[in-house]
């Protein structure tokens, strides 16, 4: 069996399987009492909707790469899918958001404030599987953990503010390096970095260099962001969030940075133009317009090429970490990952 053919059915079958004790071991800190109609059945919606659970999948595999347990790892790794939700309750409404894994987003079905509360306490919520590390890994474990967290909670509400900021002041003169830098605090940390990190020092007790964590994990995560920015403007129904909805927000994906280096002055005036007002002042029209630009300008092209390019120095990177481990689900796992990046819907 090739390689290509392992990974496609190897990836979803783990991501299946440590997603379903993820989120098993999650339910344990959603309590069901009141009130539940204005707090604990919203913070069951997003946990419950399903997901891709990449991020507590990569710290497991990690973990048990380096030797570790699945029972190591679990605590964690229901921690950053809790925070993981918490975060895209918080983004939706920043973002004005319509659509989230099928459904309308929290803040459409209850409104903002409940939603934003929803969200706070979720992201509070994450800590108790953390403190309850000190009885499965320790307290110095534990405490190196809630060490990476901070730093991951820093990066993360760095990147959100980078790309908040360029919406708000309509930044129309910014270059892949800049999307890079945002993408890096915004997604890779959470989404990649951190996982990785954590699952390193649970399987091998805290004794590895982990700075090569930070370069594979911005690899995968950036070309995993470019990837579910693309999904965006030409996935099918499958995709499960609102189509076009990064050009609705005015998101400043590779894609429209790439569009206002691109063209005319004339079509560069108009585009600024169009992403001045807020996302209800938007028309039909002006976004097809701007989706018929990328086209033009092969936007689209343009990205796909970007994310496999970083793909490859992630592959790069996982040899040097990696490499010299035993062979084993797990390792094949992280590996066929970053191919997997660009096989999902």
């Amino acid at each position: 069996m090739s390689a290509a053919a392992v990974t496609s059915e190897l990836i979803p079958k783990m991501l299946q399987e440590y997603g379903a004790v993820t989120r098993q071991a999650l339910k344990a800190y959603l309590p069901s009492r009141s009130p539940r109609r204005h707090l604990y059945d919203l913070l069951a919606d997003y946990p419950l909707r399903g997901g891709k659970m990449m991020r507590p999948s990569l710290c497991i595999a990690t973990a048990r790469a380096f030797g570790g347990t699945l029972d190591d790892a679990l605590n964690t790794a229901a921690a950053i899918e809790i925070l993981h939700n918490a975060l895209l309750i918080h983004d939706d409404i920043e973002d004005d958001s319509e659509e989230r894994r099928g459904r309308p987003t929290l803040h459409l079905l209850h409104g903002i404030p409940l939603a934003i509360n929803a969200g706070d306490t979720l992201t509070l919520m994450s800590l108790r599987p953390l403190m309850e590390n000190r009885d499965t890994i320790g307290p110095r474990l534990s405490i190196r953990i809630l060490e990476e967290t901070e730093r991951m909670a820093r990066e993360s509400a760095e990147g959100q503010a980078m790309e908040l900021g360029w919406r708000r002041d309509n930044a129309t003169y910014l270059s892949g390096k800049d999307y890079l830098e945002m993408s890096l605090k915004k997604t890779c940390w959470l989404g990649a970095i951190y996982p990785s990190r954590v699952g390193a020092i649970i399987g091998t007790r805290d004794n590895i260099d982990l700075d090569p964590f930070v370069r594979f994990g911005f690899f995968l995560g950036a070309a995993f962001q470019i990837q579910d920015d693309l999904l965006n403007l030409v996935a099918d129904e499958r995709y499960g969030k609102e189509c076009n909805g990064d050009i609705w927000e005015g998101k400043r994906t590779l894609m429209l940075i790439r569009l206002f280096q691109a063209t005319t002055s004339r079509e560069h005036r108009r585009l600024t133009d169009i992403f001045k007002p807020p996302r209800t002042e938007r028309t039909d029209a002006e976004v097809h317009w701007v989706r018929k630009l990328m086209d033009k300008y092969d936007c689209i092209a343009y990205a796909r090429h970007f994310a496999h390019a970083l793909a490859g120095a992630a592959l790069h990177e996982f040899q040097l970490i990696y490499g010299d481990l035993p062979d084993s689900r797990d390792k094949q796992f992280i590996h066929g990952l970053v191919t997997w990046v660009f096989e999902r819907t």
